[in-house]
């Protein structure tokens, strides 16, 4: 039950709005299973819905079962990733349908500590999987939501740092007793479609009038700015053009190519090394780059 605190977030207020305005998302859909919410899930970390959409798509016709993904290369995986960025995420997706398939029958778990011990889930996802997948009363916490939160609730300009004791209190004394997780998804639908970071939109919110940020006058946020993310010259984007020409081939392809995407020799070379690392790349025994499992 939500207290009087809480009550600029009233459940029935937002549920309302959110059955009203929310967008028309397939892993939305009633007849998207929990596997299809949980390959949404990993893609939309750090990524935009507009890039994500097609590719889910491509994923989830190409890899209907997480036995299906478990079965293909990890090469190929890492192709089909394409330009959502931070690859890594692809591997670790690979890796969990794996577990999934062979010690859960097929079927993503629906308990939160059996989703954690999946490899690469971690607390937000197990719990966003939990409740948009199979309707569990958890709290589900991403950047939208802490906003929300910090300015409806606590009048606040932006939530500041994360502190995972602190959110999940809050969103825990929030959630109501029925239709938990369709709030939640409420909640990050109001922090993603009105009340963002730099221009809420606050005369379509349907919590205005009781926003405590907005009645105080809209304060500006007096912590510690959050650094701004370039992406240009920075080693994600020499990483990006590196696995862009392992991508478009099947075959190894020698360094010399590789060497022609980026023109800072140093950067370029410490990028191919973290993508090995990482296990995003392969060296084949003649010095040849692929992607991995993608050579005799």
């Amino acid at each position: 039950m939500t207290d009087a605190t809480h009550a600029p977030l009233d459940a029935g207020t937002l549920i309302g709005w959110f059955d009203a305005n929310a967008r028309d998302l397939p892993w939305r859909a009633p007849e998207c299973d929990a596997w299809g919410v949980l390959v949404s899930e990993i893609m939309l970390q750090q990524t935009p819905v507009a890039r994500v959409e097609p590719i889910w798509h491509d994923w989830l016709t190409r890899w209907p079962r997480p036995s299906a993904l478990a079965a293909e290369s990890q090469g190929e995986v890492v192709r089909a990733w394409g330009k959502l960025g931070y690859p890594r995420r692809a591997l670790r997706l690979h890796a969990a349908a794996g577990v999934i398939a062979e010690e859960h029958g097929d079927v993503v778990p629906s308990d939160v500590d059996t989703l954690l011990a999946l490899p690469g889930i971690g607390a937000y996802t197990a719990r966003a999987v939990a409740a948009f997948a199979y309707g569990q009363r958890v709290p589900v916490v991403d950047t939208n939501v802490r906003r929300v939160i910090a300015r409806a609730v606590h009048g606040a300009g932006d939530a500041g740092p994360p502190s995972n004791t602190r959110d999940m209190a809050d969103v825990e004394a929030l959630l109501p007793e029925q239709k938990a997780a369709r709030y939640s998804a409420a909640l990050m639908e109001l922090g993603a479609t009105v009340c963002t970071a730099r221009a809420p939109e606050c005369a379509r919110c349907p919590v205005v009038s009781f926003c405590a940020w907005y009645q105080a006058g809209k304060p500006a946020y007096d912590g510690p700015a959050r650094p701004v993310q370039r992406f240009a010259g920075t080693d994600r984007q020499v990483r990006g053009l590196l696995l862009d020409v392992l991508r478009g081939t099947s075959e190894p392809v020698p360094k010399t190519k590789l060497d022609t995407v980026w023109n800072v020799d140093g950067q370029r070379d410490r990028c191919l090394f973290s993508l090995l690392e990482d296990g995003l790349v392969e060296q084949t025994p003649d010095g040849r780059f692929a992607l991995p499992g993608e050579h005799a």
